[in-house]
């Protein structure tokens, strides 16, 4: 295993991304809570109404929405839902949780099952942060032809499944945590969120505990390490705790672990965007080195839950339903007046 470098952020002032569009208000007031906030290549938007458990579906012009998924424990509606992600030719999926299954469900655009499986036992709270469960099928991201997820208790960082449930491969070494005599504990501390960058590999972001990346080639081997440094986050890092109190399961007594990072993704270029619990994002680019720190503001401060990179170059944000430009807007030189000679 590579050395654990620390990538640090720079002095200067995080840079504020003020929102350029947002779905309208008449659209957005049909949501009880959108958690999920992503569009296919078509240019339709999703957005995942965890609430409601409903996936809703948004035109490219943001003018009309319709349920695309209901409600309901039966194959092809949902139940407690925890997870979403499009593919961009409009396929989706969904994690939910009919009476404490664990449960992966494959749609069209239009909203038909296409497939799906249960997972083995029952889902396992490890990660929560208010009433989301972060850990588990809440991982889940999706590359069209398979589904990655954080499942430490494999013995590995990443399972990949097939589409039809099957575990394709596992790969990433748990971290050390110090806790390893406490099983349950060592698990939350190396539950975290598998990415796909499409330049090629993957990322996993340790959720909980010191904020750490990895990134991972397309074999599973381990590239490089870091861990995240910055003066936005130095007082997140150093409250993090080191005993946890317990809550009862029905599994018994088990580590109320809330996470550090709250939601992550990686852009069209590789480059790996960080959101903590805090409201500061740390950007990334392809060699693990500090690009960037932003700050997101819509009405106001934003703490993303979710963030998707769309069309036009436009991140997608949830809270909010808001989308930003990814690129820092060029700001014009300022040039001096030539200084003329006193007559």
């Amino acid at each position: 295993m590579s050395a654990l470098v620390a990538a640090t952020v720079s002095a200067r002032a995080p840079e504020v991304l003020r929102s350029v569009g947002a779905v309208p208000a008449h659209i957005a007031g049909r949501f009880r809570e959108a958690a999920g906030f992503q569009q296919s290549a078509s240019g339709q938007y999703f957005v995942f109404d965890r609430r409601s458990h409903v996936v809703f579906g948004v035109d490219a012009e943001q003018s009309s929405a319709w349920e695309i998924v209901h409600i309901g424990g039966e194959e092809g509606r949902i139940i407690d839902p925890t997870a979403f992600a499009v593919e961009p030719n409009g396929t989706f999926v969904v994690a939910d949780a009919p009476t404490g299954r664990e449960r992966i469900q494959i749609f069209t655009p239009a909203g038909f099952r296409i497939g799906g499986f249960l997972l083995p036992g029952r889902l396992k709270a490890r990660v929560v942060l208010d009433s989301s469960v972060l850990n588990g099928i809440g991982s889940l991201q999706y590359t069209g032809t398979s589904i990655l997820m954080s499942q430490p208790e494999t013995g590995a960082l990443v399972a990949e499944y097939d589409l039809n449930g099957g575990v394709h491969r596992t790969f990433g070494r748990l971290r050390a945590t110090g806790h390893e005599d406490d099983r349950e504990l060592h698990l939350a501390l190396n539950s975290g969120i598998p990415l796909v960058d499409p330049t090629g590999g993957f990322y996993f972001v340790f959720q909980t505990g010191e904020p750490v990346f990895r990134k991972y080639d397309a074999a599973g081997t381990l590239v490089f390490e870091r861990r995240v440094q910055g003066r936005e986050i130095d007082d997140l890092v150093a409250n993090l705790p080191t005993k946890w109190p317990t809550r009862k399961t029905a599994d018994g007594e088990v580590p109320l672990v809330r996470p550090t990072v709250r939601t992550a993704a990686v852009d069209r270029d590789g480059s790996l965007w960080i959101a903590f619990v805090v409201a500061y994002t740390y950007v990334f680019d392809r060699d693990g080195d500090k690009a960037r720190a932003v700050q997101f503001r819509g009405a106001g401060v934003l703490s993303p839950t979710s963030l998707f990179f769309g069309a036009n170059d436009r991140v997608l944000v949830t809270p909010g339903l808001y989308a930003f430009a990814r690129a820092a807007r060029a700001v014009a030189p300022v040039v001096p007046l030539p200084v003329l000679p006193r007559s």
